[in-house]
């Protein structure tokens, strides 16, 4: 049941009883609401008056959000902030824009979400970048390895009004996307049950000559070829069984990941390498976007940008207090119920992965696809702005303190 106990002990078959008579997205968008445990009774309460909320006038538009593996448990875990955008969009709009919220891979998973908004079968979708990049190649430019130094930096850019110019308009117009917001980790090697019984992992070279899981990134694959990772393209709902199995040691993803797919129990170690980024973005397909009217336009962006200091605040949070992403660890979190240990290396020892496979140390490496991504962006150099505006802030500032700003504003 994975995060059950924060819901109380409502099976899946009541949730979707209670979804059957007030429909999934007013159960999803009550139940995501609560935050402690929760009775079946309370639920269903909950559904009744959000859906009543909700239905109370005919909406102007409904917008399908296909939001892949997610639903209210698991993004209590991963705090991607696709429901808090939902509820807030349909509330400042005065219920004008209703949002039908379809998770748990019903609708579109993490490698195809990107595709049906472009193809107009959702509106919204929600899913990483990294595995939304096979269909929409520009957001590649997320993935320079080393290229941002902490959580906080990634926040930074995000609110920066030069992402709008950098990563927003070159990624509408390849591909009829507008990136709304994101959540934020770096990407480490989460090591399988094989690794149980040795020694926490201290060492880079200790990770040489692994088979790892790559996600839809053609950059992510670059850092992981230097880095002697072996990379090995396996979907992500697959990447349980792979693990379970034996078939690899380990998987590039980010803690959050880790727990709220479920993979806590089949992973030994997360090793914090923060060698690329791990954005858990949502979008809206500009022709959805562009079909509203100004003031509705609007709403969206500001429900957005809330949505974006909700998961910048929410997500920080809950890997220390849920995830178990620290040491110590709290005793109750996931990754303590599970015995996943922290493998946080010293700095020169990703100081030294830095040095073997980013592009300000090894440029070669990286040339095809920079030539690629700035033509794309116009003609910029894309790692190098994206790396300097990362650096505006000290690197070790708390990505909690990031000022937020409306990037769209300048």
């Amino acid at each position: 049941m994975g995060i059950g106990d924060k819901l109380g002990q409502i099976s899946r078959r009541d949730l979707f009883k209670v979804a059957g008579q007030y429909g999934m997205s007013s159960t999803l968008m009550a139940a995501g609401a609560f935050g402690g445990a929760m009775s079946l009774g309370s639920l269903a309460k909950a559904a009744e008056s959000t859906y009543e909320r909700r239905f109370s006038k005919p909406a102007k538009h409904t917008l399908k959000f296909g939001a892949a593996g997610f639903n209210a448990r698991n993004l209590l875990i991963e705090r991607a902030g696709a429901l808090e955008f939902a509820r807030d969009l349909e509330s400042r709009t005065d219920g004008e824009i209703r949002i039908e919220f379809i998770g748990d891979n019903q609708i579109c998973g993490q490698l195809s979400c990107v595709e049906k908004a472009q193809l107009g079968i959702v509106d919204i979708y929600a899913a990483s970048t990294q595995n939304s990049a096979g269909g929409a190649p520009y957001l590649n430019v997320l993935d320079y390895a080393f290229m941002f130094p902490s959580r906080a930096s990634q926040y930074h850019f995000l609110y920066s009004p030069e992402s709008q110019r950098i990563l927003r308009d070159p990624f509408e117009e390849r591909h009829g996307l507008k990136f709304l917001f994101s959540h934020c980790e770096l990407r480490g090697i989460q090591l399988g049950l094989g690794w149980e019984d040795k020694p926490t992992v201290t060492k880079l070279e200790e990770l040489f000559g692994t088979k790892n899981r790559v996600t839809g990134t053609q950059l992510g694959r670059i850092a992981m070829q230097a880095l002697n990772l072996n990379p090995v393209p396996i979907a992500w709902e697959e990447t349980l069984d792979g693990l379970k199995q034996g078939l690899i040691d380990g998987a590039e993803t980010w803690a959050s990941a880790v727990a709220y797919a479920n993979m806590s129990p089949v992973v030994s170690q997360c090793v914090d390498l923060r060698f690329f980024c791990g954005t858990e973005h949502t979008a809206i397909a500009s022709k959805s976007f562009n079909a509203l009217s100004e003031d509705l336009q609007d709403a969206v962006m500001e429900s957005a940008y809330w949505a974006q200091t909700h998961v910048q605040a929410a997500n920080e949070a809950a890997l220390v207090n849920t995830v178990g992403f620290s040491d110590p660890q709290l005793p109750d979190t996931i990754f303590a119920q599970n015995n996943v240990r922290m493998a946080f290396l010293a700095d020169s020892e990703v100081r030294m992965a830095e040095e073997m496979c980013s592009p300000e140390f090894q440029p070669q490496l990286w040339e095809q696809w920079r030539e690629r991504l700035n033509n794309w962006a116009g003609g910029i150099d894309t790692y190098q702005e994206i790396y300097d505006i990362a650096r505006e802030i000290p690197t070790d500032m708390k990505a909690e303190n990031v000022e937020p700003r409306r990037w769209w504003k300048a």
